[in-house]
């Protein structure tokens, strides 16, 4: 999908990392898994109980398997769809068990779902950032996961447009712009986390993005 305020989207974003919750650890109640069956199907419902079993079953996998495990899951059971054919939006940010319930998403819904489920699993956020780049085969922007072993490793790129997690020196299809989690913002050729990058002018989206995640964690745990 291709940005065309993505310091804007960005600066965002990251607000809304801060305060989003993942679906109350998963403790997806019988109700909306047969209310996400009857929406959607059958294949739907066994996408969402999976990524349920994901989370509760690995949390004491090693770090590396986690992210092997994430990256494949994603990967596998969701297609990439554009958000104007997908939604009917020009931009739309998919909450986790909306891309899984619906089976498809962009490049930043993997990004994103990606993200949360490892932070559920226990990795460290400081480890995890969600990174802007230009995927030069494709011409047009492209969000990718990377993970930082120690704050002084190459990355590792958890990417839906190849199945394999490379280190970022491996991957000269992609030249990285920022990259940001729940705490921070990292500018990619110049460290500019006191610099302005935006204005909120589209915060409202990212207030509906919100507001649905926590409807979606309050209902998942009601029965």
């Amino acid at each position: 999908m291709l940005f065309k305020r993505p310091l804007s989207l960005l600066l965002i974003l990251t607000f809304l990392l801060l305060s989003l919750p993942l679906v109350a650890d998963l403790n997806i109640s019988t109700r909306v898994l047969d209310k996400i069956e009857v929406q959607y199907n059958k294949f739907a419902r066994k996408r969402v109980e999976d990524w349920q079993k994901l989370v509760d079953e690995n949390k004491d996998l090693p770090e590396a398997e986690k992210l092997e495990l994430v990256n494949k899951f994603f990967n596998t059971n969701v297609l990439f769809i554009d958000d104007i054919d997908l939604w009917n939006k020009k931009d739309y940010w998919a909450t986790p068990l909306e891309m899984l319930s619906i089976g498809g998403g962009d490049c930043e819904d993997y990004s994103i779902a990606k993200y949360f489920t490892l932070k559920e699993l226990g990795v460290d956020e400081d480890k995890l950032r969600i990174t802007y780049v230009k995927a030069k085969e494709l011409n047009q922007a492209h969000m990718v996961l990377t993970y930082f072993k120690t704050k002084r490793s190459v990355p590792l790129v958890l990417d839906n447009l190849i199945t394999d997690i490379k280190p970022a020196t491996q991957r000269n299809d992609l030249t990285p712009v920022y990259s940001f989690n729940g705490t921070g913002l990292w500018l990619a050729k110049s460290r500019g986390e006191g610099q302005r990058v935006g204005g909120s002018s589209r915060l409202s989206l990212w207030q509906d993005l919100e507001k649905r995640m926590q409807q979606q964690a309050e209902e998942a745990t009601s029965e």
